[in-house]
């Protein structure tokens, strides 16, 4: 059976101090998310299971979501958080080998101030021992960052990388000239991957079109090619601007005319060969 997954969401318990990046004009997402939200909205829209992605930037958050994959069979895997600039990384790596799910880590990049936070030398110490460890690393970027996260990923030719939400192009400007050249970038690059995810919240949040994102599909369609490509939901994130079917209808009826076997990759295949589900 080939399984269908969405390969990016999330879960929490809200926290107006923790999770403050949540600001009044995302009300819609100021209330808790669990599994057991996401399980039926899955099943509704004929998935099987997820990858949930930290959402906090502490070993607590990485707990927290093992312990909801732990009993939740349709969580397939977990993408935590660890200090990867720590003197001793290599110990909670070691640690964290004893948890089947958790397949790989993610750092809130977009957020630092410096916008090469990803070529620090203590960064790339800690991304140095994730492939003797078999970890993935997700790359949360917005577009300006794309500079330096081609120079990152030749430093490592062996390590999986996956580009959540296309990098954050600015579609609701309507601007791809300079996003399209630097993600065209990663072309060459089979260990990076892209997650298709997180589209509608970069684009006008109330009058975003369908046909806003497929000058965007097209370019990471070119790049990437359909077996480096992942759908994610970005769920809840995505309510601010659609619901998780309106959201999913769009990629589906821009690839509707592709092959099944390159639908299958996308949906799923793709996600199980990436984070070994």
């Amino acid at each position: 059976m080939k399984l269908k997954i969405d390969a990016h969401q999330h879960f929490w318990k809200f926290d107006p101090v923790r999770d403050s990046w949540i600001s009044e004009e995302m009300s819609v997402i100021q209330r808790d998310f669990l599994p057991q939200h996401l399980e039926v909205i899955l099943k509704e829209n004929g998935l099987d299971g997820c990858v949930v992605v930290q959402a906090d930037q502490s070993e607590a958050e990485t707990g927290f979501q093992l312990e909801n994959a732990a009993s939740n069979d349709f969580i397939k895997g977990v993408v935590g958080w660890i200090d990867l600039k720590s003197g001793n990384v290599e110990e909670r790596l070691a640690h964290y080998k004893q948890f089947e799910k958790l397949k790989g880590f993610r750092h809130i990049l977009q957020g630092e101030p410096q916008r090469d936070h990803m070529l620090r030398e203590d960064f790339l110490k800690g991304i140095s021992l994730l492939k003797k460890f078999g970890y993935t690393y997700d790359i949360l970027i917005f577009n300006d960052q794309l500079k330096y996260s081609i120079e990152f990923v030749k430093k490592f030719a062996d390590q999986p990388f996956v580009i959540d939400h296309l990098a954050k192009p600015l579609i609701k400007a309507q601007e791809i000239a300079d996003w399209k050249k630097d993600i065209s970038a990663f072309k060459d690059h089979g260990h990076v991957s892209c997650k298709i995810s997180g589209m509608v919240t970069e684009a006008d949040w109330k009058n975003w079109k369908k046909e806003d994102f497929y000058p965007y599909l097209d370019v990471v369609v070119e790049t990437f090619g359909m077996n480096r490509l992942m759908f994610g939901s970005d769920w809840p994130v995505c309510n601010i601007a659609a619901s998780y079917n309106v959201m999913k209808n769009i990629v589906d009826e821009y690839f509707a005319s592709f092959s099944q076997s390159e639908k299958d990759a996308f949906y799923g295949g793709n996600a199980v060969s990436f984070y070994n589900l």
